[in-house]
């Protein structure tokens, strides 16, 4: 199981766009995905029209006395499950600081999913807190989107030198560039900029578009009612980056995916057809 998490230390950035939105294209791609939402405000359940949690609260979690398996709900999408967000979740912090570990807890937590699901994707909440270490030390990948404004990027820098300060050598950071628009000419600025300090920085940028922001209306992901969209092409071509980095494809054609179709090897969000690409 590839674990997957959105985050950034700054709100306000499109994170749970696009931790709704990768999900959903992760599912509908044949592989069994999850989604947690980690934000005690609970946007991406609101997104999936789902109802906040109620049984299994922080404490319980972090104590051990409810399993992740219990608590996971349908999206109503195929292949896409969820854990809902409660609003007790605004104090992990002060569980996971009684536990021995404490860094650990969320990855212990998450270990029994593995043979459910082929990806667990994380809606992060902003800042930097032991739940945002424990993000860290659970997360396959660290997918950040950021403004294109010099406070998003600082922003950037110092989640890459917390990282460095824990010892986390090994934590591979794909920041992307979110809300962007090229007509003005600090967004064009920034850009190029930042993907000078940071060559991992992915290719593909999400416009400033209220197609996307639409979402919050329609309370669905954007590829589920506008398959067809440009939008839907920029979130598939994110997908496919992130796949390509982590070295994950759909099953091969011999064998069978999780809709009991075949599939040729090929970078998960990829259209039909295309050809794999190598990390």
């Amino acid at each position: 199981m590839h674990i997957v998490a959105v985050t950034n230390i700054k709100g306000g950035v499109g994170k749970t766009t696009t931790a709704v939105n990768l999900a959903y294209l992760a599912a509908r791609s044949g592989l069994p995905t999850l989604l947690w939402d980690l934000d005690p405000q609970g946007a991406a359940t609101w997104l999936l029209q789902s109802a906040p949690g109620e049984q299994g609260s922080a404490r319980k979690l972090v104590h051990g006395k409810r399993e992740l398996n219990e608590l996971v709900v349908p999206s109503g999408y195929p292949n896409l499950d969820l854990l809902p967000a409660e609003f007790s979740y605004r104090n992990f912090d002060m569980h996971l600081q009684e536990r021995k570990r404490p860094t650990e807890r969320l990855l212990k937590m998450s270990a029994a999913l593995g043979d459910r699901y082929a990806y667990l994707l994380l809606d992060c909440p902003p800042g930097i807190s032991l739940l945002t270490e424990n993000v860290l030390r659970a997360a396959d990948a660290i997918v950040v989107p950021m403004l294109p404004s010099p406070l998003s990027v600082r922003m950037l820098a110092t989640l890459q030198e917390f990282a460095a300060r824990e010892g986390w050598l090994d934590l591979v950071l794909m920041p992307f560039f979110s809300m962007v628009d090229r007509r003005r000419s600090l967004h064009v600025e920034v850009i190029e900029t930042t993907r000078a300090l940071f060559p991992v920085t992915l290719a593909t940028e999400l416009p400033y578009w209220s197609e996307i922001e639409r979402m919050s209306v329609r309370r669905a992901p954007l590829p589920a009612y506008a398959p067809r969209s440009e939008a839907t092409r920029l979130y598939e071509s994110l997908l496919a980056e992130i796949s390509a980095r982590l070295g994950a494809t759909l099953p091969r054609r011999d064998e069978p995916g999780a809709d009991g179709a075949s599939h040729e090897a090929q970078p998960i969000g990829a259209p039909e057809g295309s050809a794999p690409i190598q990390p």
